[in-house]
């Protein structure tokens, strides 16, 4: 009953196994908690808690804080059960969010490393592949050069060796031809010498 945020509440004698909310045997009063303001039937009341009926705790403070009676209030354990299910589920609820959350961000930031190793050790194995590719062609390049270097030097050395040799057989020509030259003269001279010494006689 009442209004939105302002309730009332009617203080009903019903059957423990029906629906609350369903249709009710007697109403023996009204209570407003936001102004404390409560109007109960205290012989109603009486006469069904006589009969066996017994009140909820909510309604048993109420009938004590009216005098109606002079017990002692009683712990609202029912509510303050039904309370801390209700809070205890919210954080376990809460709780599994914040895990699932928490396990999707692990699985995801480690899914996410895992890309990174493996992006990261296909680099270094390309950039080893391209390194010994690399040494590879300088070897073969290498190897090329010295096989056309050394019969390249091997020719050079050869074309230097046969120039020399005919530089060397040139001069020992000319100098053979020279010391021939000389040895003819030689010998001319004594055939002349003698020709003269004859003549002379």
């Amino acid at each position: 009953m009442g209004k939105k945020k302002q309730p009332t509440y009617r203080v009903v004698v019903q059957e423990k196994t029906r629906d609350p909310w369903g249709t009710s045997i007697a109403i023996v009063g009204h209570y407003n908690p936001r102004s404390k303001e409560t109007s109960l039937k205290a012989d109603n009341i009486k006469d069904w808690i006589s009969k066996g009926a017994q009140p909820s705790p909510t309604v048993h403070n109420i009938l004590v804080t009216t005098g109606i009676i002079t017990k002692d209030k009683v712990k609202n354990t029912t509510n303050e059960l039904k309370h801390r299910k209700e809070v205890a589920g919210k954080k376990a609820e809460k709780d599994e969010a914040a895990k699932a959350k928490k396990e999707k961000g692990t699985e995801a930031a480690k899914a996410a490393e895992e890309m990174k190793e493996e992006v990261a050790e296909e680099k270094v194995e390309e950039v080893a592949e391209e390194k010994v590719e690399e040494a590879k062609e300088e070897v073969v390049a290498e190897k090329t050069e010295e096989k056309t270097e050394e019969p390249v030097k091997e020719r050079v050395e050869e074309a230097v060796a046969e120039e020399v040799k005919e530089e060397v057989t040139e001069k020992s020509k000319e100098e053979k031809g020279e010391d021939k030259a000389e040895e003819v003269k030689e010998d001319e001279k004594p055939a002349e010498e003698e020709k003269k010494e004859e003549s002379a006689e």
